[in-house]
Formats: structure tokens, C-alpha cells, sequence
């Protein structure tokens, strides 16, 4: 399984080959499916970093008993 690192890195390899893509004026549905990949990609990423970590951000935002940062949190993890 690859890291959060090289999932990154491979987002980042994916987005510049859209932006050689872009600069050739390639066929537009192949560069929004490169895109959509790509966004596929990071919330991917998003996911598994918070299945990580979920609770340790979530244990340091109370620990400050800071709710509205906790409120932040969670309505930014619902966003689509």
C-alpha cells in the first residue's frame, strides 16, 4: 500500500501531465478526464488521512475547547 506521500506525488505527476495537456491544446474530453481522476485521486487521499487522524484532530480541538473550530472541521468534512 502506498504512502500518503506517494499518493501525493502521484497527484502531482497526474496534474502536470494536465497542464503539458492543456498547453498542447489536447481534446477537451480527455483533459477533463484526466481531472476528474485527479480529483478522484484527493479525495482519496482526503479520506484516508482523516480515517488516520480523525481522532487526533478532532481530541486536539477539544482538548482547547475550541467548538467552533470543531464545527469548522466536521462541516469541511462533509463538503463534497
Amino acid at each position: 500500500m502506498k504512502t500518503t506521500e506517494q499518493l501525493i506525488n502521484n497527484v502531482i505527476g497526474q496534474l502536470e501531465g494536465i497542464k503539458k495537456m492543456i498547453k498542447k491544446d489536447q481534446d477537451c474530453l480527455k483533459i477533463l478526464t484526466q481531472l476528474k481522476a485527479s480529483k478522484s485521486a484527493i479525495e482519496n487521499i482526503m479520506t484516508k488521512h482523516m480515517e488516520k487522524n480523525a481522532l487526533k484532530c478532532i481530541n486536539s480541538k477539544t482538548k482547547q475547547q475550541n467548538r467552533d473550530d470543531l464545527i469548522k472541521l466536521i462541516k469541511e468534512l462533509a463538503k463534497k
